[in-house]
């Protein structure tokens, strides 16, 4: 088969890669790609949102199943475009991507449909917004309702603070129009939990458990970001409380998505708080998360492939008759490796260097996120310069959740460019945990 991966990131790196190893896969494109993408399929100079320059390749080039990894995309509404010319594509179509695309939009359809969330509210008005925030207890969730990169979200300790993300969003409008609305909700307490699914709006078959770090530095201080790191399984996460999230939350919301008129297709991503009060929903993605990706797919026995084929063609239930995904039982640890500045404007066109290094280790993977390869035009070996915020996800595989961090870490101090930043402190919830 011959596949196209939408993407240029972490996690279309790492797609690709799990899709390689796929015994049904002949040959694997790419667009646009990155310098490690380069690798394991055949880079096209395309961008992720130029849908007709997509399709006109997927056409053109026979491709028998795309794989849409960024939300923007999706949100465009590609999967639609593709499916009129009956071409196979794994992602939901433009309304289920609603779902990410507008957060007033899952908001609104988890009230509609009992989904436990945090309680809020919706506001266009900036002076309205401020009434409301001068009547209510801190600490709130500030949210602008579009696509803004992962960093729309502001977490408000004090009355001051809210007030200046509510201007910065609705006045400002420092997201563009993705904040022409915002939401203001309860701050919800507890621990945090990734949960996937692939689902084709008929049946569910859960992916591993996992953790994302938002914050920029160590003991989730700073700004937020796209994602910093990541580690499956999350310890947290028992086969009780999984049972849980999977019935009041990932089956509600598909179920609501239908009553709705909506099929979706593809993996659904819930972003969960586990509250004294039960799971709760902070929000959905409606494709693969950045870095989770980067820290669930290593751990896959099962064809990635398959499962995307069965998802796109509403087959799930034969995979699932089969007892669905197979995992290893072993830990797996995601580390970004980011550039001076990230999340504010970065440096870019840095060499990186130890990428050899860290490839020879057993139980390492590098995935690429923001590199570009740079041919020299003597002939000489061509190098790779940073061409992002995130740069790198190094990933370290191990029995045990320590082993996994430790086996990242030590791929992470093969590797150097100017600038670098990372957390050191991946994992260590998983430990708590414990």
């Amino acid at each position: 088969m011959r596949i196209l991966v939408i993407g240029s990131g972490g996690r279309e790196h790492t797609l690709a890669w799990k899709i390689a190893q796929s015994k049904l896969a002949d040959k694997v494109f790419c667009a646009p790609g990155n310098a490690g993408i380069s690798q394991v399929a055949e880079c096209i100079d395309i961008k992720t949102e130029d849908i007709p320059r997509l399709l006109e390749f997927a056409r053109k080039e026979k491709i028998d199943l795309t794989v849409v990894g960024p939300e923007a995309s999706l949100a465009l509404g590609i999967v639609d475009e593709f499916s009129k010319y009956k071409l196979r594509i794994f992602g939901p179509n433009k309304k289920a991507a609603q779902l990410e695309a507008s957060k007033v939009f899952a908001k609104q359809l988890m009230a509609k449909y009992n989904v436990p969330t945090a309680d809020f509210k919706i506001f266009e008005n900036l002076d309205e917004a401020k009434k409301y925030i001068e009547k209510r207890t801190t600490p709130c969730v500030i949210k602008a309702d579009g696509l803004a990169q992962g960093k729309g979200v502001i977490v408000a300790k004090t009355v001051d603070e809210a007030m200046q993300a509510v201007t910065l969003i609705l006045g400002n409008k420092i997201f563009g129009d993705a904040g022409n609305k915002v939401i203001i909700e309860d701050c919800l307490e507890g621990k945090e939990a990734s949960i996937l699914v692939f689902t084709d709006s008929k049946e569910v078959i859960p992916l591993a458990s996992s953790q994302d770090h938002k914050r920029i530095f160590d003991n989730d201080q700073g700004p937020n970001t796209g994602g910093m790191g990541a580690y499956s399984p999350a310890p947290v996460v028992t086969n009780t409380l999984f049972k849980e999230i999977l019935e009041k939350i990932i089956y509600r919301t598909i179920d609501g998505l239908a009553k709705e008129g909506i099929v979706y297709k593809g993996v659904l991503y819930a972003g969960v708080m586990l509250t004294k009060d039960g799971p709760k929903t902070l929000e959905f993605n409606v494709r693969f998360g950045d870095p989770e990706t980067q820290a669930i797919l290593p751990r896959l026995e099962s064809d990635l492939l398959e499962a995307m084929l069965a998802t796109s063609e509403g087959k799930l239930n034969k995979l699932s008759s089969l007892g669905g995904l197979s995992w290893m039982n072993r830990a797996c640890v995601c580390v970004v490796c980011a550039s001076k500045g990230y999340p504010g404007s970065y440096e870019k066109g840095k060499q990186i260097f130890g990428l050899e290094e860290a490839a020879k280790m057993e139980d390492a993977v590098v995935f690429h996120a923001g590199t570009k390869k740079l041919t020299s035009s003597g002939g000489g070996e061509p190098k790779i310069i940073t061409n992002g915020g995130r740069v790198l996800g190094v990933t370290g595989l191990g029995n045990t959740i320590k082993e996994a961090i430790d086996k990242a870490y030590q791929a992470v101090e093969k590797i150097h460019f100017e600038g670098m930043h990372y957390r050191r402190d991946i994992g260590r919830k998983a430990m708590e945990g414990l």
